[in-house]
């Protein structure tokens, strides 16, 4: 996007890596980069960064919500949240309600929000969202992915598509230390896994694709996957399932959190 003459600016929980990124991005040239240190698994963290943004960004053309992470062994965030779930669909929850303002003065903007194929594992329980009872590293991957559709499903019908529009996609298996992290793939099957994955840049093509494509501006709440909309798994569609989720995740996001879009 920078290589286009967009400025832009990336979040990263590890300040390191962050800047490693920045330093890549910043040799394509074009417009302005900036990194912003914050754990969007801590809503805590996700509120100042979103302050941060709103006082340097009073306009924001573009979000894409692309942080996650799969965990062995169930973890508890800094909010006593189980993890994967805060950190796949929480953070990005209270981070694109709490921007709306600055998307909306921009418009027409975009929200991208990188879902996964693992949506179609298993349905939301809402008895147990947090995997109190029964935690399984990849389940509780495929919920939170699910969580990202449900999540754009019910934001795009909030939004009005003339000043927002709210798309996810899958971005394909990609080479990166997503699986490897956290010991959810022995490292023997994960090096011939690698074998087989996309690049990070053929892993992003989606993703840039709807933040910057003239045509995908005419999308609004779709899923695409090899930058072609497709149909989701049937879960992905239910409406209860989406109206629920976002009350419970306003109520997991606190008092403090954003009004309801578009309501």
């Amino acid at each position: 996007a920078r290589a286009m003459g967009a400025d832009a600016v990336i979040v990263g929980r590890n300040p390191e890596r962050g800047e490693r990124a920045l330093a890549v991005i910043s040799a394509a040239g074009g417009g302005k980069a900036a990194f912003l240190p914050a754990d969007l698994s801590d809503l805590d963290q996700v509120r100042g960064l979103a302050q941060t943004l709103l006082s340097r960004c009073p306009k924001i053309d573009v979000l894409v919500n692309n942080a996650g992470a799969v965990f062995a062994e169930r973890r508890t965030s800094a909010q006593g949240l189980e993890m994967t779930f805060a950190l796949n669909h929480l953070g990005p929850f209270l981070l694109t309600l709490t921007l709306l303002p600055a998307l909306k003065s921009a418009a027409p903007a975009r929200i991208v929000n990188v879902s996964s194929v693992a949506h179609r594992w298993n349905p939301l329980d809402f008895d147990d969202l947090q995997s109190e009872r029964h935690y399984g590293a990849w389940r509780a991957y495929g919920r939170s992915k699910l969580a990202n559709l449900l999540f754009t499903r019910e934001l795009a019908r909030r939004l009005d598509p003339a000043e927002v529009t709210a798309n996810a996609l899958h971005p394909g298996f990609v080479a990166t230390d997503l699986f490897t992290r956290n010991r959810v793939l022995p490292g023997l099957l994960a090096r011939f896994a690698t074998l087989f994955a996309l690049n990070p840049e053929r892993g992003a093509e989606t993703s840039v694709y709807l933040a910057s494509a003239a045509e995908a501006g005419g999308f609004h709440g779709r899923y695409f996957v090899r930058c072609r909309p497709v149909q989701p798994a049937v879960i992905a569609l239910d409406d209860q399932a989406a109206a629920g989720l976002w009350q419970e995740s306003e109520r997991l996001c606190g008092s403090e959190g954003p009004a309801a879009a578009g309501e």
